[in-house]
């Protein structure tokens, strides 16, 4: 895989260039996704009785000679992907052997799909892990490098299609927020919330394209009475803001503190405001009815049920021992985001400079003892469709 140059430019990271660094922290260390994805895994949790009522909706009949064909698409890397696929598998051979008898259900294959830049070999290992495990191999796996928001796979092939805390995550940085000078122009900041009108309309844009680019795909790939079943960051509806609550809009990671962490590296002469100002985080939460719009302009799909969820950051017992710890508490907030982001940081800064600007965020979090005493949450939307 060829590997950008660092630092990216400003061109670079809205371009060709981003899908090459755009994943999820590798590996299984601390800063890795596999160890800082608990709250998308409580966000699993909660919605996954809706994904099972979905599936009480999939009609096929089992044919012995062709699988039921599975996608995650986003999959990133860790045991939240593979607890989905074996919740599907699991509801769709109870459903298939409660119709057709014992000898009723079919073969289950199921694809890991993500971007090259995705940690495959970590995937794959754990998977091979779990699978010895288990003593009953419920479905082939295979994985497929590219973006869902092209075409992944042959028309009319896929049965069921999932996508877990990752349709928040756009194609690239909308070109606009990067005209020097504009009234789209993104300065002083790195992400959305908080910026100015044409700032955050600019980004809504670029969401209604890519969420018309998923859904047309999955229109393409998917089987008539197929189940597409999507949980992606969102925000309550008929709000603005990106968060439904002013704790969160200040503890979430990607606001003040990391804002105050590149304003350091400004101060200090490590980096200039232009370079600030060229990284936007390419992410945008969107409404229920935003989604909801994007179904209609696409068609093809039948809403099942969509629902706006809140997730609590951690535990009640974890904020009390972070209480007496704050040290601990901003290194453990430090490697969240670092999981989330730091790909991209490491691409866009080069790792030198990307390694200072997490310093300072630890240092931040670790020193503001308010953020001990207030909760974030973070706010998804669940959608289950069918493919008419």
């Amino acid at each position: 895989m060829e590997s950008p140059s660092l630092p990216m430019t400003a061109k670079d990271w809205t371009t060709s260039s981003l899908h090459r660094v755009f994943a999820m922290q590798g590996g299984e260390d601390d800063l890795s996704y596999v160890n800082n994805s608990d709250s998308q895994a409580l966000a699993i949790t909660l919605s996954k009785p809706i994904l099972i009522s979905s599936l009480q909706s999939f009609k096929h009949v089992p044919d012995q000679t062709s699988p039921i064909k599975i996608v995650d698409l986003g999959c990133a890397t860790g045991p939240n992907t593979f607890t989905t696929v074996d919740t599907v598998v699991e509801t769709l051979q109870r459903r298939y052997t409660a119709v057709y008898g014992g000898g009723g259900s079919p073969e289950f294959e199921a694809f890991f799909c993500d971007l090259p830049s995705n940690d495959f070999n970590m995937l794959f290992k754990l998977l091979t892990e779990k699978q010895k495990a288990d003593s009953l191999a419920k479905y082939f796996a295979g994985c497929v490098a590219g973006s869902f928001y092209d075409r992944l796979f042959p028309r009319g092939t896929i049965h069921v299609a999932v996508s877990l805390s990752a349709l928040h995550w756009l194609s690239q940085i909308p070109g606009k927020v990067l005209e020097k000078g504009s009234r789209t122009w993104n300065k002083g900041k790195t992400w959305i919330e908080g910026a100015k009108k044409e700032v955050v309309e600019a980004y809504a844009e670029q969401s209604d394209k890519d969420l018309d680019d998923f859904l047309s795909c999955r229109k393409e790939e998917m089987v008539k009475g197929g189940v597409l079943f999507v949980l992606m960051g969102g925000r309550p509806a008929g709000t603005s803001s990106q968060f439904g609550d002013q704790d969160t809009r200040t503890k979430h990671p990607f606001t003040t503190t990391m804002e105050q962490a590149w304003q350091d590296l400004i101060d200090e002469g490590l980096i200039d405001e232009e370079t600030r100002d060229g990284f936007n985080i390419p992410a945008y939460m969107r409404s229920p009815e935003e989604v909801a719009a994007g179904i209609d302009r696409c068609g093809g799909f039948k809403i099942e049920k969509m629902e706006f969820m809140k997730i609590i950051e951690h535990s009640d017992e974890k904020q009390e021992e972070w209480k007496k710890d704050p040290v601990s508490y901003g290194r453990a907030r430090t490697n969240l985001v670092q999981a989330a982001i730091r790909p991209m940081v490491d691409a866009y800064l080069g790792p030198d400079l990307s390694h200072e600007l997490f310093k300072r965020y630890e240092n931040r979090v670790s020193t503001n003892r308010e953020f001990l005493h207030i909760t974030c949450f973070y706010g998804v939307v669940v959608l289950s469709a069918i493919r008419i």
